[in-house]
C-alpha cells in the first residue's frame, strides 16, 4: 500500500502553524518570522514535503468553494460572471483556480476538508445555502485564508464581500411604491440563502416606511427543488381572489419566470402587473417586455473577494470587514415607470 505524500496541512501541524505561514515560507514570500521559517523547514525535511513547482515558483493556488445545483455554475446568471471576475483577477495576480462544487447529498464535511487540505494557499467560499455556518466554522479550522463572499456569519469577524442587497429590496420596492402602487407581492427566496433574506427585509422595511402591510399570501414560499420558482410563486398568487397590482421578484431569475406565468394569465405587463427584480443579468435588458431591476456588481464581487484573499495570502495585516458593494436601479418597461439609465440607489451600503 503506498503512503499518502505529505501535505502543506501536515507540515503546518508539525510546526504548530497556519497553512498559510507555510505557503509564505516555501514560495520564499516575507512576512514570517525568521524562527517560524526555521520550524516549517524543519517540518518539511523530517516529513519529507515536496515542494510544487506552483509553490516554489511564483503561482499559487486558490480555492473557490460553491454549491453544486441543477445547472453548471458557470453558467449560472448571477455566480457565473462572479466566478468569472474571480478568476480574471486571480489570474492577474498569478495564481491557479481550483473550483470545487459541494454536493452535500454525496460529500461530508471531513470528505471536503480532507479534498482541501493543503490543496490549496487560501479559500472564498461563495454563497451559503447548503454551506453552512459550521461547514464554514470547520474550513476555518483548516488556517489557511479564508473570504466569504454573498454570506456572513453573524458574531464570526471574518471578511466577507457582498452586493447591496438590503439596499436592492429596498430601492425596488420603494421605486414601486413611488409609481403610486400600494398593493405589491414578494416572489421570496429560500430562506437558507442570507442575501435573499437580507432582500427580503429590504422590501419589507419599505413598505413598512409607507404604511403598507405585505399579507402572508402576497409572500408565497419557493417551491423547494424546482428549476421555475417564480413560475410557480405566481400561479399561487394569480390563483387568489384579489391580486396585486405590482411584483418584486427576489432575483431575475425568479422575475423571468413570474413573468412567464403573467402572460400565459392573459395578462399584460406592466399594465395589468408591474414587475421589477434584482440582480440586473445582462438577459434584464432583452426580456418582454424589458425587465426593472436593481444592478449587483457580480465581477466585482469576485475580484475584490480575490484581491482581499491575495492579501491575506502574503502576509498582509488585513482588518475582517464586511465590504458592500455599491449597486443602482435600471427602470425599464416591466415596472411602468419613467425611465432612465440607472437610478442611483440609496446609499446604505458600507464596509463595516
Amino acid at each position: 500500500m503506498n503512503k499518502r505524500r505529505p501535505s502543506m496541512r501536515d507540515v503546518a501541524d508539525a510546526a504548530n502553524v497556519s497553512v498559510s505561514a507555510v505557503s509564505l515560507v516555501v514560495r520564499g514570500k516575507p512576512g514570517v518570522a525568521a524562527e517560524t521559517r526555521e520550524r516549517v523547514w524543519e517540518a518539511i525535511s523530517q516529513l519529507g514535503y515536496t515542494v510544487a513547482s506552483s509553490e516554489n515558483g511564483k503561482s499559487a493556488t486558490v480555492g473557490l468553494l460553491i454549491e453544486r445545483s441543477s445547472m453548471p455554475v458557470i453558467l449560472d446568471i448571477f455566480y457565473g460572471d462572479v466566478i468569472r471576475g474571480f478568476q480574471t483577477e486571480a489570474q492577474r495576480l498569478d495564481y491557479q483556480v481550483l473550483l470545487h462544487m459541494f454536493d452535500h447529498a454525496a460529500e461530508s464535511l471531513e470528505t471536503l476538508r480532507t479534498s482541501l487540505a493543503g490543496e490549496v494557499d487560501g479559500l472564498v467560499v461563495a454563497n451559503d445555502g447548503d454551506i453552512t455556518r459550521e461547514m464554514v466554522i470547520q474550513l476555518e479550522a483548516l488556517q489557511a485564508p479564508l473570504v466569504l463572499v454573498e454570506s456572513y456569519l453573524p458574531g464570526e469577524r471574518l471578511p466577507c464581500v457582498l452586493g447591496d442587497n438590503f439596499s436592492a429590496g429596498y430601492t425596488v420596492m420603494r421605486h414601486l411604491l413611488d409609481l403610486g402602487h400600494r398593493s405589491i407581492a414578494i416572489l421570496r427566496g429560500p430562506r437558507k440563502y442570507s442575501s435573499l433574506m437580507d432582500r427580503l427585509k429590504g422590501c419589507l422595511a419599505a413598505a413598512a416606511e409607507a404604511g403598507i402591510l405585505v399579507p402572508p399570501e402576497f409572500m408565497p414560499h419557493p417551491v423547494s427543488g424546482h428549476p421555475q420558482k417564480g413560475y410557480v410563486q405566481m400561479q399561487e398568487i394569480l390563483r387568489l381572489p384579489q391580486r396585486p397590482t405590482a411584483i418584486v421578484a427576489i432575483s431575475d431569475k425568479t422575475a423571468f419566470g413570474a413573468m412567464e406565468a403573467i402572460k400565459e394569465a392573459g395578462l399584460r405587463i406592466p399594465e395589468d402587473i408591474a414587475i421589477a427584480g434584482i440582480d440586473d443579468v445582462s438577459e434584464s435588458a432583452y426580456a418582454r417586455p424589458p425587465l426593472t431591476s436593481y444592478r449587483i456588481p457580480r465581477m466585482e464581487m469576485g475580484m475584490l473577494a480575490m484581491q482581499k484573499l491575495h492579501h491575506l495570502i502574503n502576509g498582509e495585516t488585513e482588518i475582517a470587514v464586511k465590504s458592500v458593494i455599491y449597486g443602482d436601479l435600471v427602470a425599464r418597461e416591466s415596472s411602468g415607470g419613467p425611465l432612465e439609465p440607472a437610478i442611483p440607489a440609496a446609499r446604505t451600503g458600507h464596509a463595516e
